[in-house]
């Protein structure tokens, strides 16, 4: 008979076991280390011979040769499994008696009605050992629920038994009886139970070591309330014996009154005071007789009080033994040596009915482990039923594939019959694979066919386009260059007029004169509608609409420079970073040449700057009475031409590990400022803009005017965004005088001075008052900052300068935010295609932990700093509402990384309940990335999400939902109606998603409107320049 159970689970697959019984620390590391899915993993070795499929024999006398295995698989049929103690082993390969083989046929043709399958039992890697092989699958019986309390109702997979067949046509049967099996599971049931009952014993005692704690505890507390009494008791008989003290000495000073006064013959008045204060004193001697009474009362009360307190100690000494964490594990080591004993009892008694000592040892081993199967029993047969229905899946695929294998075996059995070799069977195998080899080179170089062939297609389309856009091009040139013959000639003459009177008025140079003469004489359109444009406004309005032609004529673009504090991807911590680079980018494309000044941070992202290297120059700046040096680097970051300087100052102002927050930022941002500008005058740049961003580099403005403009840097018009009016870099307006400024002059209430202290400077304030535009991130956020409530101090300086100031909304770059090209996504998709969506909403679910049950469960993001400004107590009410309805909710607060793309493409919706946002940028990228937002009505989502329920807005701009009120009941009816179209109507809020994903917020509208605030204002100042 082959080898019991007991062996075949545990030969293999532990890791590090010893099976010294004896040995509690080697028992205390299985524990530890050992993974309970370990326990089920089989090896290959262990199945005895009844588990495998019978052996194809490669001879030319016999079966088909055998695929190619690792050397790992192949099992050696000389390996024996370790017998038992109760029962003689057989080998493996032992011929059965007639009895045993009948009783084996039996069996056989039992099972082969069942099992439909026959696989090979495929090897266990042993750096996979949660993958459990199943040695044969029954296709049409489902894998039933077993109770890991009931051993008894455990059905075992049904086992193919193979028989292995030799030359003479005889059969070897080798395998282990299903009873024996059954039989090796129930004497483990018994040993855990018996593992139970001592564990049941161990908890009782338990019990009765805590009862006896709590009567000790009591005990304490009874000895504690007599300790406290007795306390009492000394301190009144302290006070007494104190008192008796005073009268004792009393009676001594009168006792050695008398004895002085016994000779010198005193009179009876006195003898007989001195009688009443010796019987006064009789008494006290008498009272100090109980005294002394209760002073040994006292004594004793103390003995006693002391004997208590020595008790208490010890039992606070027994009590810490409960209380300490220290002393407490020390009970629980006991508690296990206790229960490692009582094991070590059931151990003894075992002994006794087996006979091998190692055998038994290993029983043990299985009892300990069979109760951790027992307990994981649900989730791996789990597991199995997945296993075995993914396989059954495979089984079901590969139906035609097991044909042909049942006709290649029908040749086999053929060329058996005719004698044919094995030789030409590897032959024709071989062939075979030539052929397969073949086939797949021909599938390759078909591949490579159509790749090349799209590689062309798609070239020749690029060709087209690119054809297409210079013949649209061309005949635009072509429009404009050709005469207007709609106009009459009396408009032309009158045209001509006019520059000649601007001319003699001294209004236009006579070069600006020439080309709009040109433009004139031929017929130009652009001064055809330049002029119909113009034609109700006054004439200074006529005149710089016309210079701007001649401008545009005069060179291809504007010279714009951007001066700040932040650029993305290299030094970003806002919105700041993405506008200077959004906007920079979207003019060059316009044909403007943009370049960008930066300080040279510590902390920068170096690794975003190509070709970054210093120039072989150094830059003199003034600060605080002294020059000091500035090292220029040069480097481009997203096509785009920046410097960075790095101040040489004693102080490191940008040499600090972060970007703002320090003590000195009015300091380090006025430093770096006036470096900018005397890096532009050195370099004898000639910009048409200098565009500075927040208070950090307001003080360009004043600079430029005050001190840059007389040196001859005075070709650029001043233009001040800011994004942000809640931070304004106020400071003392002694600091001021740092970088050169005149505080005198400066701090007046119509310059720098703020609004709300007279001894301080604010820069922002000054940038208004000096630059020439002045514009903030969305129309709606300028509306509001001109109101007491909105403008942070600065509304009525707004307002004063009213007719520089306007709102233009930020863009969103199209192209790192597109999800149809994100690399950080699992599964790029489009507005046509949002099968991708829904497979990232899932794996999110999965890499969160979330509850992936109903996938038709609205998912509700929100990215965004949680301060005060964001509304983060609606953030917070949202949640638990959503959660009511049946939603999921996800967070983030705050991202070290800046590729966040996975919560956009993620989620449903998209909620934003700012108290106020100047633009905001997540409502866009969330619509791009097909998440519906629900926005407050505030800032730049008032200027961006317009509601679904709205009549009053086409309906092609509907995109959202949107609440006035930043309380909960708004966030209730925005978040509700949301809900009620995602669940209810499905093809409305799909037709939603793709009409946000299709929506442009690119920065190319944006950009537009700041190349016509440029263009005004340089063509204002050419004017003016003209007329002087």
């Amino acid at each position: 008979m082959s080898a019991k159970l007991s062996t075949c689970f545990f030969s293999h697959g532990f890791i590090s076991l010893n099976h010294n019984s004896n040995n509690k620390n080697n028992v205390v590391c299985y524990k530890k280390h050992v993974n309970p899915r370990l326990l089920f993993v089989p090896s290959r070795r262990l199945l005895p011979a009844s588990c495998k499929m019978r052996r194809r024999n490669l001879s030319s006398q016999n079966m088909r040769p055998q695929g190619n295995k690792p050397p790992s698989d192949q099992i050696p049929e000389s390996a024996k499994l370790q017998p038992n103690s109760d029962e003689e082993s057989e080998p493996e390969n032992s011929v059965p008696n007639s009895e045993d083989m009948e009783h084996i046929v039996q069996h056989e043709t039992t099972y082969e009605d069942d099992v439909n399958t026959r696989v090979d039992v495929e090897h266990i890697n042993e750096q996979n050992l949660g993958t459990v092989s199943v040695s044969a699958i029954e296709t049409n019986r489902d894998v039933e629920h077993t109770d890991g309390q009931n051993l008894d109702s455990l059905t075992l997979p049904a086992v193919t038994k193979a028989l292995a067949i030799n030359r003479d046509g005889g059969e070897q049967v080798s395998g282990v009886q299903l009873e024996d099996l059954i039989g090796m599971i129930k004497n483990a049931e018994r040993n855990i139970l018996l593992l139970n009952q001592a564990r049941v014993h161990a908890l009782e005692d338990l019990h009765k070591i805590l009862s006896e704690k709590e009567s000790l505890q009591g005990e304490i507390n009874i000895l504690e309330m007599r300790l406290a009494e007795a306390d009492a008791r000394i301190k009144v008989a302290s006070q007494e014996k104190i008192h008796v003290e005073l009268l004792e000495d009393q009676l001594e000073k009168l006792r050695n009154e008398l004895i002085h006064r016994g000779g010198s013959g005193k009179s009876e008045l006195q003898l007989c005071e001195n009688q009443n204060k010796i019987s006064k004193e009789e008494a006290l001697l008498a009272r100090d007789g109980h005294v002394h009474s209760l002073s040994k009362e006292v004594d004793s009360l103390r003995t006693e009080n002391l004997a208590l307190k020595y008790d208490i100690q010890a039992l606070k000494s027994m009590l810490s033994n409960f209380k300490g964490t220290n002393e407490r594990m020390v009970t629980l080591e006991n508690e296990r040596s206790f229960l490692e004993s009582a094991l070590k009892e059931l151990e003894s008694k075992l002994s006794v009915y087996q006979q091998d000592s190692s055998n038994i040892s290993t029983l043990k081993v299985e009892c300990k482990d069979l109760w951790a199967k027992v307990e994981n029993l649900q989730l791996l047969l789990d597991k199995a039923t997945k296993q075995a229905d993914q396989a059954i899946s495979v089984l079901q695929q590969n139906h035609d594939l097991r044909k042909k294998v049942d006709k290649l075996e029908e040749s086999l059995r053929d060329a058996n019959v005719f004698k044919l070799s094995s030789e030409k069977m590897q032959q024709y195998n071989e062939l075979m694979q030539q052929k397969m080899k073949l086939l797949e080179e021909r599938l390759q170089k078909s591949d490579q066919e159509i790749l090349s062939y799209v590689q062309l297609y798609q070239e020749s389309v690029k060709e087209f386009q690119e054809t297409l856009d210079s013949l649209k091009e061309e005949s635009k040139k072509r429009a404009l260059d050709e005469p207007v013959d709609d106009m009459p000639w009396e408009f032309w003459s009158c045209l001509l007029l006019t520059i000649d009177g601007w001319v003699l008025e001294k209004k236009i140079s006579s070069s600006d004169a020439k080309l709009l003469k040109e433009f004139v004489w031929k017929r130009d359109r652009r001064i055809r509608d330049a002029y119909m444009a113009c034609k109700e406004k006054n004439e200074h309005e006529v005149i710089s609409k016309f210079l701007c032609l001649t401008s545009s004529q005069a060179s291809p673009g504007l010279y714009v420079i951007h001066i700040a504090a932040e650029m993305a991807p290299v030094a970003k911590v806002g919105g700041l970073g993405d506008v200077v680079t959004g906007l920079a980018k979207a003019l060059q494309k316009k044909g403007h040449l943009v370049e960008i000044v930066l300080p040279k941070y510590d902390c920068m992202q170096y690794d975003s700057i190509r070709d970054l290297r210093a120039l072989d120059v150094t830059i003199e700046s003034y600060f605080d009475g002294k020059l000091f040096q500035n090292k220029v680097w040069v480097g481009t970051v997203e096509g785009l031409p920046v410097y960075f300087i790095e101040p040489h100052h004693p102080n490191k102002f940008f040499w600090r590990g972060q970007y703002y927050g320090e003590h000195d930022d009015f300091k380090r941002f006025s430093f770096f400022s006036r470096a900018a500008l005397e890096l532009l005058l050195q370099a004898g740049k000639k910009p048409d803009i200098i565009h500075c961003h927040d208070w950090q580099t307001a003080f360009v403005a004043p600079l430029y005017w005050d001190l840059y403009a007389p040196k001859g840097l005075n070709s650029a018009r001043i233009c001040f965004t800011c994004h942000n009016f809640e931070y304004q870099g106020s400071a003392s307006a002694s600091e001021l005088a740092s970088c050169g400024l005149d505080v005198q002059q400066l701090n007046r209430p119509d310059r720098m001075q703020d609004n709300s202290a007279n001894d301080r400077v604010n820069p922002v304030k000054g940038a208004i008052v000096f630059s020439n535009i002045v514009t903030t991130v969305s129309p709606t956020y300028a509306e509001e900052v001109r109101t007491a409530e909105g403008g942070r101090g600065l509304h009525s300086t707004l307002n004063f300068h009213s007719k520089k100031f306007m709102g233009i909304l930020n863009g969103i770059d199209t192209d790192a935010w597109n999800p149809a090209t994100d690399t950080f996504l699992k599964v790029q998709y489009s507005a046509n295609d949002l099968q991708g969506k829904a497979e990232n909403k899932a794996a999110m679910r999965r890499h969160l932990g979330l509850s992936s049950a109903d996938d038709q469960r609205p998912l509700v993001g929100s990215i965004t700093r949680l301060v005060p400004q964001k509304g983060v107590h609606l953030i917070r009410h949202a949640i638990y509402r959503a959660l009511e309805m049946g939603g999921q909710f996800v967070l983030l607060g705050s991202s070290p990384v800046a590729h966040i793309q996975k919560e956009f493409e993620a989620s449903d919706m998209f909620i934003i309940p700012s108290i106020f946002e100047p633009c905001g940028l997540t409502q866009m990228i969330a619509m791009r990335y097909g998440s519906v937002p629900i926005a407050r009505k505030t800032g730049g989502l008032n200027d961006s999400v317009f509601d679904v329920d709205d009549d009053t807005i086409p309906h092609q701009f509907q995109n959202g939902f949107t609440f006035t009120t930043p309380d909960e009941q708004g966030v209730n009816t925005a978040l509700e109606r949301a809900f009620n179209l995602y669940k209810n109507d499905k093809a409305s809020w799909q037709r939603l998603v793709q009409k946000d994903m299709n929506i442009d917020f690119s920065w190319d509208s944006s950009a537009s409107q700041y190349e016509e605030l440029y263009a005004k204002s340089v063509a204002r100042a050419r004017a003016a320049a003209s007329r002087t």
